[in-house]
């Protein structure tokens, strides 16, 4: 029970930075804003506008996304505090290790894997269905046997029905190019997100400035056709409306599900150890890029309900499909290379992160060090488990529909959240003397609502989220029990104290 509930120390934390084992320090200001911008912008605007505002919360979506948008200000703040303190690899689960102990750090940092493996699994099943789109316009089809998830989940019946397909092929394609440049190094990943970066910027602005000349107001009657509410407890609908198969519908259930759409700005606090100067540097890409999706996001979504009426909408490829049934081919084309090249960055960013969460765990003895902690001699990568990472979500984003992964992530992501809201508060009261380059304003207030409100969404998702979440959580736990407890540092250290 000691052990179980030991916090790391800061110092040890600080070490590991110095080590010769760590990752090479490449990311300015503007490197780091531009991952958490490749990895908010992609999926989000692209994809999940479409579910969400097609299955939750139709042209109220714009309302969906200011209340994630509100919920990720309250994280975000709080990751930043944290990653100016301790600017090493690892983000809520490094954090969770120096205030709330080794057995919490294990939950958080199984729960991590679950958030970017999965949702990188997401991202590229996204990225499959616009490429499809895009070289459709030029004439090119893959075969329906390797175009799709073999099965995908109908909201209408609320069951699982079988698509025709064996698996998603180009999403296994993209998964495998992206893998291969990880390992190759993070100046070249950064490099290859920023060009990226700065297409999608483009073509957002263009859904943005052109699609507004083709809103029909009456599209955005009714507003919000399943309600203001959408509250649920475990799955069972509380306040509001239920969908197919008891599930919660409205503006806060369409919140949790294009929660997704938000998980990049955490994303920039996995690579502190990367950052130049990660004390004024990450808080700086945090909270830039979260502000400068929010408000790119909300224009977005508004701009698409009002182009197409929310029950019309292609939930695989929305945007994209809006302009084509406006008669923009043109538009089309544009904003499906921009999809293309924009969801590309995202899988780059998710499973960059991905692998930092395997090294923070290694180098604590929790999982096999020789395996997940190693780091290339040259290329200064984990490359082994960056390649693992790309093995294990090839096949998940082969073979599982958009709508069962996208839920999955976003309750791993919130639970995350909740996590590090609750460790700034504990940080400050156990640690009040350790520097804070960033300090969140308004503590405890801002950590409280930010518990609260990612509190809810968590309850504003179907049951069977909670029960994934439970099951995975599960085997997590035999793994900790059976090997990561009895080969973690804080197990050397405290048998060396007793002897």
């Amino acid at each position: 029970m000691k052990q179980i509930f030991a916090t790391k120390p800061l110092s040890v934390l600080l070490d590991e930075v110095k080590s010769e084992n760590r990752l090479r320090r490449v990311l300015g200001p503007v490197a780091l804003t531009s991952l958490g911008v490749g990895a908010i912008i992609g999926t989000g605007i692209f994809v999940l506008t479409g579910v969400a505002a097609h299955d939750k919360s139709g042209p109220a979506i714009v309302l969906s996304f200011v209340v994630s948008g509100i919920a990720c200000v309250f994280a975000a703040l709080s990751y930043a505090e944290f990653a100016s303190m301790v600017p090493v690899a690892g983000s809520a689960y490094t954090y969770a290790y120096a205030t709330l102990g080794e057995l919490f750090a294990w939950i958080i940092g199984w729960d991590l894997i679950l958030e970017y493996a999965v949702a990188s699994a997401t991202v590229a099943h996204g990225w499959s269905h616009y490429f499809q789109d895009f070289i459709s316009i030029l004439g090119v089809k893959f075969a329906p046997t390797i175009s799709n998830a073999p099965f995908d989940f109908n909201p209408t019946t609320g069951l699982l029905a079988s698509t025709g397909s064996v698996l998603d092929l180009p999403a296994i394609l993209i998964t495998v190019l992206i893998t291969f440049i990880l390992v190759k190094g993070i100046k070249e990943s950064a490099g290859f997100n920023a060009g990226i970066v700065i297409t999608k910027l483009a073509i957002v602005l263009l859904v943005i400035i052109v699609g507004a000349f083709y809103i029909n107001p009456a599209n955005w009657h009714p507003f919000a056709p399943y309600g203001y509410s959408g509250l649920s407890l475990f799955g069972k609908t509380i306040w509001g409306q239920t969908g197919p198969g008891g599930a919660p519908v409205g503006v806060l259930a369409g919140a949790a599900i294009i929660f997704f759409a938000y998980i990049g700005f955490d994303s920039v606090s996995t690579h502190s150890e990367e950052a130049k100067n990660p004390k004024r540097d990450v808080p700086i890409g945090i909270i830039t890029s979260l502000i400068l999706c929010t408000i790119l996001y909300i224009a977005v979504s508004g701009i698409l309900t009002g182009m197409v009426g929310y029950n019309k909408i292609d939930i695989n490829a929305p945007v994209s499909n809006a302009f084509k049934q406006v008669g923009l081919v043109w538009a089309e084309f544009l904003v499906s290379l921009g999809a293309v090249a924009g969801i590309t960055s995202v899988l780059l960013v998710m499973m960059l992160s991905q692998a930092r969460i395997f090294l923070a765990m290694a180098r604590d003895g929790l999982l096999p060090t020789k395996f997940f902690g190693d780091v290339h001699a040259k290329y200064r990568t984990p490359w082994k488990s960056t390649i693992l990472t790309g093995a294990f979500v090839s096949i998940l984003a082969g073979f599982l529909p958009l709508r069962v992964l996208a839920d999955l992530v976003n309750i791993g992501t919130l639970f995350a959240f909740v996590v590090v809201c609750a460790a700034v508060i504990i940080m400050r009261k156990t640690h009040p003397e350790a520097e804070r380059p960033f300090r969140a304003p308004f503590v405890p207030l801002v950590p409280i609502l930010g518990i609260i409100i990612c509190s809810l969404l968590m309850f504003s998702l179907p049951e069977e989220n909670w029960l994934r979440l439970f099951g995975w959580l599960a085997i997590g736990l035999v793994i900790y029990f059976f090997y990561g407890r009895h080969h973690s540092i804080m197990h050397r250290l405290m048998k060396e104290e007793g002897k």
